[in-house]
């Protein structure tokens, strides 16, 4: 198989809107995705992060570009649409990544209370 875009998902939540805990949320969910993908920065093409509108104290992005030193991976941050019945206090992400492997052995990892937005996908 030839290498392809492929994306993977993920989402974390926080019990409070705190810059430090906004930040070690996406922090540990980045390095659940990395080990669980067997990813080094030069495989993600980019990273785009949602947060929902009861989260403001940071951007998930200073995580990934402070935190894990990924400074030229392109990043960014939206806020989640405000649906009725929606999970609160939830950081999402989507990674684009470049590898040779088919859909079905990318690892989406889902930690916390976001476990519960996607019982069909492997979960952490």
């Amino acid at each position: 198989m030839s290498a392809a875009v492929r994306g993977i998902r993920g989402a974390t939540t926080v019990e409070k809107n705190d810059r430090e805990e906004i930040l070690e949320a996406t922090l540990e969910l980045l390095k659940i995705i990395v080990k669980e993908n067997d990813l080094i920065s030069e495989d993600i093409v980019s990273i785009i992060f949602t947060v929902t509108n009861d989260l403001d104290a940071a951007f998930p992005a200073e995580a990934a570009r402070e935190l894990l030193g990924w400074k030229c991976v392109p990043l960014l941050c939206m806020n989640e649409m405000n649906a009725p019945g929606k999970l609160g206090m939830c950081i999402r992400v989507l990674l684009h990544i470049n590898t040779e492997r088919p859909q079905q052995e990318i690892k989406h990892v889902y930690l916390r209370k976001a476990s519960q937005l996607r019982p069909d996908l492997f979960l952490l």
